[in-house]
């Protein structure tokens, strides 16, 4: 049977680093690149960066989005880019933030976590803004074929805060504590034998003091946590050891534009991928 994928990623971190690389072909990258923002380009854009991170970083996430723009042939792209990454031995997440309800939550999960899945990612990303237990389906189904989930909980865009701070009347806590309280519960297991559940949080690396101003418990809950916003977003190594504190070793640091930015040549990706694993590595620990 596979190993829970909290057991997996926490491997892939302690050997390659905590960094998580982000393929996103979006047109403005894409044309950076000298490439055109057409089927070809995209092609010959993912399939650069999976051989630049295919067996030297510990996550590669394609945002889903970039891919659906061109249709079944852009998801076909897609598709090979995640069997291609898996056959390196990488670790895929897929950042498709699926969120729903009853049956079609199931359809959802089956899509993208099932056994009979045309090309599943280890994990995917997914919203619980209709109720942490809307997600169920998946949190389940992930549970049952040895993948993970990562649940919204603390995202870095201006509106999140109305959303994720918000106090219930029922309370006692914050909407984000209550996705929190969520992950804790489905991450039990993993907790009691010592390593990472298999369900994260995103939390955004610039949310500033929200963690702690929200009495968030990372730790208890043994949750990874993917940290977007590194980089060109304006997220440093300082702030997430503000942000993160005693949970910092549970982070998986995600940089996209940034790191995509070496492109168009592989070599140098590569290269550009390794220096800010180790950067990572060695800063996160010190």
């Amino acid at each position: 049977m596979t190993s829970p994928f909290g057991t997996r990623l926490q491997r892939a971190m302690q050997s390659r680093g905590p960094l998580c690389a982000g393929l996103d072909p979006h047109r403005s990258l894409v044309e950076a690149w000298g490439l055109t923002y057409d089927l070809a380009g995209l092609e010959r854009f993912t399939m650069t960066c999976v051989e630049a991170f295919g067996g030297q970083v510990a996550v590669v996430k394609p945002q889903s989005a970039f891919f659906e723009v061109f249709g079944s042939r852009g998801i076909a792209v897609l598709e090979r880019a995640l069997t291609d990454l898996h056959d390196a031995g990488t670790l895929t997440l897929l950042d498709a933030k699926r969120g729903d309800i009853g049956s079609t939550m199931s359809a959802y999960a089956e899509a993208f976590l099932g056994p009979d899945a045309v090309a599943p990612a280890d994990a995917l990303t997914v919203s619980p803004y209709l109720g942490y237990e809307s997600l169920r389906p998946a949190l389940d189904l992930a549970d049952r074929t040895g993948r993970g989930v990562f649940v919204l909980a603390l995202t870095s865009n201006p509106e999140g805060a109305s959303v994720q701070h918000a106090v219930p009347r029922h309370g006692p806590g914050s909407v984000a504590a209550s996705v929190v309280e969520g992950a804790t519960v489905d991450n039990a297991l993993a907790r009691e034998r010592g390593s990472l559940g298999s369900v994260g949080l995103v939390v955004g690396a610039t949310v500033g003091t929200a963690v702690s101003d929200l009495g968030l418990d990372l730790v208890t809950a043994a949750t990874p946590v993917l940290a977007p916003g590194f980089g060109a977003q304006g997220g440093t190594v300082d702030q997430l050891r503000a942000t993160f504190g005693p949970a910092l070793s549970q982070v998986l640091v995600s940089s996209s534009r940034e790191l995509l930015q070496s492109g168009p040549d592989a070599g140098a990706l590569r290269e550009h991928a390794r220096r800010l694993a180790g950067e990572l590595a060695e800063s996160l620990s010190a």
